[in-house]
């Protein structure tokens, strides 16, 4: 399955980098997951629940990011799997450059799943991908607002920022985690 998108969100660059860069923020808007920690130096160790019409699982399965250009862009590759649900792999880019109003986030999805997810209908994954996508953004945009209220937020912020990358604080290419995992459902039901 291949999945693409942007939105506009209302923050700075360096603003979207560094909540893309938090866990517990990532964690709280990934639907259903559980579990979002760091495993080794650039791969995180997830938990999602997913259900998908009659068909409701764990995945647990990790995220591997690479080509990291902060605060640009990364791209990560993924793999999770669900039991008897199913399996789900593939590979994404994220990218994050200023625009009018904020900053314009573009990503790209293209996974594999195999299993009984793979064997619901088009129309149904792909509800449920739209859904996902939408519901991680609504609350990565309400995360966003809650800590820096709008892209006219002040220089002190983007500086925190630039300390944060500094102490080494969890990369920004994390965040990519989250629209892999929206996306892991939506390419866990795709196939």
């Amino acid at each position: 399955m291949d999945m693409q998108g942007s939105r506009v969100l209302n923050a700075t660059q360096e603003q979207a980098w560094q909540a893309l860069n938090d866990p517990d923020i990532l964690k709280a808007c990934i639907p259903g997951c559980d579990k979002f920690e760091l495993a080794e130096p650039n791969v995180y160790a997830v938990g999602v629940a997913i259900k998908i019409g009659p068909v409701a699982a764990k995945f647990t399965g990790k995220v591997s990011l690479m080509d990291i250009v902060p605060p640009n862009s990364y791209a990560l590759q993924f793999e999770a799997q669900g039991g008897i649900a199913g399996f789900g792999k593939g590979e994404s880019k994220v990218e994050l450059k200023p625009v009018d109003g904020g900053v314009e986030l573009n990503y790209t999805v293209h996974s594999q799943v195999g299993g009984k997810i793979a064997q619901l209908g088009q129309r149904l994954i792909d509800g449920v991908a739209k859904t996902l996508a939408e519901d991680f953004f609504t609350r990565f945009e309400g995360q966003l607002q809650a800590r820096h209220g709008g892209a006219e937020a002040s220089t002190a912020s983007d500086a925190k920022s630039e300390s944060t990358e500094a102490t080494g604080a969890t990369p920004t290419w994390v965040w990519a985690f989250a629209i892999v995992i929206a996306a892991s459902a939506v390419w866990f039901i795709a196939r």
